[in-house]
């Protein structure tokens, strides 16, 4: 990959296929964790660690101490994206199913695109876009399917308001680290921004009382495991890829990743754990695969420019 010529259709293909499906499976790792540790202190330290570890490697290598600004401009966006989005979604998981978290998160790309039209100098969406926006969101609907659920309880409120103000802070937050100039490479500002969210999400934590009788020694093996999990394959190697994808290519192409998700939840349950595959989820799967198939073909907006 050169300046000039930008990143090989080959290694946009593996970006695009690691957020598909590393961040597809890292629903389950959340639900998993919050269920024996306080969800801001988890996903503090996610971050934390996973931020320190790639800001240390990235040291070794040569890579230069990040400017004053860099700091700066990439806190901006750790708090959007991490403290807003995933520390809101983290949150939702201890009262929200994994499975409706992931049908409401389908509503995130069109923040996301609507942020974009809203931001100074942003271009309208083109029709093209709204229609494959509309397709996905309407086959991670079929695929939750909630008018079939046996349960007539309500979902938490809190929990879903949550979740739809995380797709907002995520969209700002995507936008905004398109448009940023701060001069860092991707995974530079991938390390700054976890280490901002991070300590922002601490900062809630100790408000939360995440730390109040906390002992880390009655926490489950499986916990740590799906927190271990998190680390490396949620942040270490998907937001780090998250955070390159956003400087090759258009937020709206790199926004369905919240369509294929839940179909990656389910793939996992039906290989790892038996579950059926219905009808249902493949006709959610041929609505999904064309809105994708449609936003990444679609020629009418600007290229990525780099920065």
């Amino acid at each position: 990959m050169t300046a000039a010529s930008g990143p090989s259709r080959g290694a946009l293909i593996a970006g695009f296929a690691t957020i598909y499906l590393v961040w597809g499976s890292t629903y389950l790792g959340i639900r998993v964790a919050v269920e024996s540790l306080p969800p801001f202190l988890m996903a503090s330290f996610r971050f934390l660690v996973a931020g320190g570890v790639l800001l240390a490697w990235l040291r070794l290598r040569g890579e230069p101490w990040p400017t004053r600004e860099q700091w700066r401009v990439n806190a901006i966006i750790g708090l959007f994206l991490l403290l807003g989005g995933n520390g809101g979604v983290t949150w939702a998981e201890q009262f929200v199913p994994s499975g409706i978290t992931a049908l409401i998160i389908g509503v995130g790309p069109l923040f996301v695109v609507l942020t974009e039209w809203a931001w100074p100098g942003g271009g309208r969406p083109s029709v093209a876009t709204f229609l494959a926006l509309g397709l996905g969101f309407a086959g991670v609907t079929w695929l939750a399917a909630p008018w079939e659920t046996a349960s007539g309880d309500a979902l938490h409120t809190g929990g879903v308001a949550a979740i739809l103000l995380a797709c907002a802070s995520w969209g700002v937050g995507t936008i905004y680290s398109r448009h940023a100039k701060h001069g860092a490479g991707p995974l530079a500002a991938a390390a700054l921004q976890m280490l901002g969210g991070g300590v922002a999400l601490g900062a809630v934590a100790l408000v939360h009382g995440d730390f109040r009788g906390f002992d880390p020694s009655t926490v489950p093996a499986r916990a740590w495991g799906a927190v271990g999990y998190l680390i490396v394959a949620g942040s270490l190697i998907g937001f780090s890829t998250f955070a390159w994808l956003m400087r090759q290519s258009t937020p709206a192409r790199v926004a369905t990743y919240a369509y294929v998700n839940p179909l990656v939840a389910v793939m996992l349950g039906w290989l790892m754990l038996g579950e059926p595959v219905t009808s249902r989820v493949l006709l959610s799967a041929v609505l999904v695969v064309a809105a994708v198939v449609l936003i990444t073909v679609e020629r009418n907006r600007a290229p990525a420019d780099g920065r």
